[in-house]
């Protein structure tokens, strides 16, 4: 039978997670490894020599999960180091309270959990809801039913390696509504955080949404913004290959001597 790892930074009872494990169940045999509790933007943070404490429970209608006191990536790398009692053929997160477009790849831990699967060879799908105010599971019934057919095909076709698919779906209120799927890549948004002072040595960072140029075809926000699922393939290979040619142009030399 299919191993299913479904993970999540919202926390292992997360209303998004409890409906993607769920909806999993139709593929295989379903696992849950995530955070204890809420890790959000936490990236692709890795706790290293220091103790990780974990729990043993059950979500849903009896899906086992693991509690874990540590980051996205943590749980993912705890499950594939043993803490699951078989390797996984898939690891599916999400799904998350809110989007992953655009520079928030950077600082997702949904999107962090699934490239560390993929660092370890297991092909990963990370599914976001662009909706922040999604609070219950039946909320996230039109995202669930979108990761099934996606999470299929994946487990069909596979992926190249250290490559996921980052998926967001439209905050509509039934699939028939969803203009279709959209392959897609990276859009830009803008960031308008400030400070806030709380206290003397202390403070705290707040803002409005992100703005976007929701009129850029083929990114991510702009699918999303037109009602289409976004489903853009990730890579771990940072590497600015376009600017390669114009940064040998700089001639780069060590000092002197």
């Amino acid at each position: 039978m299919t191993a299913i790892i479904v993970t999540n930074d919202d926390g292992y009872d997360a209303p998004g997670i409890v409906s993607l494990a769920e909806a999993m169940r139709g593929l295989g045999q379903v696992r849950i490894s995530a955070p204890a509790a809420n890790q959000s933007a936490s990236g692709h943070k890795i706790t290293l020599q220091q103790n990780i404490a974990y729990a043993r429970s059950t979500v849903g209608d009896g899906i086992p999960a693991l509690a874990v006191s540590g980051s996205p990536a943590d749980c993912i790398m705890l499950a594939l180091l043993g803490l699951v009692d078989k390797r996984p053929d898939i690891v599916v997160s999400g799904i998350n309270r809110g989007e992953n477009m655009a520079q928030d790849l950077t600082y997702s831990g949904t999107v962090a959990a699934a490239l560390e699967a993929a660092i370890s060879g297991i092909p990963a799908v990370a599914f976001s809801l662009a909706r922040a105010d999604a609070d219950h599971p039946a909320d996230y019934q039109v995202a669930a039913q979108v990761a099934l057919p996606i999470v299929r095909m994946v487990l069909a076709q596979g992926l190249p390696p250290l490559t996921i698919l980052n998926v967001n779906v439209p905050p509509v209120d039934r699939l028939e509504d969803l203009r279709g799927i959209r392959l897609t890549r990276q859009g830009v948004r803008v960031y308008r955080d400030h400070l806030v002072n709380v206290d003397d040595g202390l403070v705290r960072i707040e803002g409005e949404p992100p703005a976007a140029n929701t009129d850029e075809l083929g990114t991510d926000v702009w699918a999303v913004h037109r009602d289409y699922v976004s489903v853009t393939p990730v890579h771990l290979d940072m590497t600015a290959h376009q600017f390669m040619a114009d940064l040998e142009a700089w001639d780069l030399r060590l000092p002197c001597r």
